[in-house]
């Protein structure tokens, strides 16, 4: 039962790490890794599924967050609006692959869904770039221990 608890609070800390909120959930995996006492593939499945699920409600917020531009409260000017969505019009759904990098990663996934990017290709690409990611970290984690 404890190990289910450290399974889920892992998923937990990687969909708030997913989502705009200032988390970090790879020190969390490795640290899981390197005590030697979880399943390394049950701890990648968690951690990858918690981020893509926090990715994905980006992605829904994004979907409905448009309907509020004319707002006061809305939290981008238009011009900056219109020049974000170019850029993705630009680079497309395969931007969707930068979605595991810092600072960008997660305002992408919203911008994804501001621009009714298909549910089926984002949960496609961000969950391969997430596991990608994840695997990376186990990978440095276990070889250096």
């Amino acid at each position: 039962m404890a190990a289910l608890s450290i399974y889920l609070g892992l998923a937990a800390l990687a969909f708030g790490a997913a989502t705009l909120l200032p988390l970090q959930s790879e020190a969390a995996l490795a640290g899981l890794l390197l005590t030697e006492r979880y399943a390394t593939t049950a701890l990648l499945l968690a951690a990858t599924l918690g981020n893509v699920a926090g990715s994905t409600l980006n992605w829904w917020l994004g979907r409905h967050l448009e309907r509020f531009r004319q707002r006061r409260w809305f939290p981008l000017p238009p011009e900056r609006l219109v020049r974000i969505q170019g850029a993705y019009r630009r680079y497309g759904w395969w931007s969707l692959l930068l979605s595991w990098t810092p600072v960008i990663g997660d305002p992408l996934t919203l911008v994804a869904g501001v621009m009714r990017e298909p549910l089926w290709r984002f949960l496609l690409v961000v969950t391969l770039a997430k596991a990608i990611r994840y695997g990376v970290v186990a990978w440095l984690a276990l070889g250096w221990s």
